[in-house]
């Protein structure tokens, strides 16, 4: 068995939210600090409103794109509920952060059976879900800077903090996974982020 320290990030949300874009992002900002990356295809129904989970592992030598549950450094979640579904996933000592975003799952919407609903006591089962959790809504934050689809980026910022790769390197994998126009834009969101405690 080996001793290389591997870190491991998973992300969840619902399908449209980003998943693909922020696990990207990470996965380019460990390589461009050195590490040898691996990471999975986005699971789930990648239409908005379906389940969704990627994951992205760095280290020295990293053996197999999947994260084990139980072993994941940091958990990012775009929607509330998607983070209590994957907490099987987080280390004991890992960071969760989550953004205080409701999606009614296609699971749960009146087309389906309604046999779910969305329980109203969200907040109290994600703190005691994680013992290290930063909540905060990050669509709240995008919107402020005038664009709803930045709320990636933002918790992205914010999750940053429990990994430690340099910030040139965030900078430098946002600036090559977004289109030119919105490069400050998602810089900017990342920046917000980064300033939450």
């Amino acid at each position: 068995m080996s001793n290389v320290k591997t870190t491991s990030v998973v992300f969840v949300g619902v399908g449209g939210q980003g998943i693909l874009l922020a696990s990207t992002i990470v996965a380019r900002a460990a390589m461009l600090s050195g590490h040898q990356v691996k990471t999975n295809e986005v699971h789930g129904m990648a239409q908005r409103g379906g389940s969704v989970i990627a994951h992205v592992r760095y280290g020295s030598e990293v053996f197999s794109p999947t994260v084990p549950e139980g072993t994941a450094t940091v958990l990012g979640a775009l929607e509330q509920i998607e983070a209590l579904r994957y907490a099987h996933y987080i280390a004991p000592d890992g960071l969760a952060v989550v953004s205080a975003t409701s999606v009614v799952p296609v699971t749960v919407s009146s087309v389906s059976s309604g046999a779910a609903t969305y329980p109203e006591d969200v907040a109290d089962r994600l703190k005691r879900a994680f013992p290290r959790l930063v909540y905060f809504d990050a669509g709240k934050m995008a919107l402020e800077l005038g664009n709803i689809r930045a709320a990636n980026i933002v918790l992205l910022g914010a999750l940053s903090r429990g990994l430690a790769l340099p910030e040139e390197a965030w900078v430098g994998a946002i600036a090559s996974s977004v289109k030119e126009k919105q490069r400050d834009l998602n810089l900017r969101a990342f920046e917000i982020g980064r300033s939450v405690r």
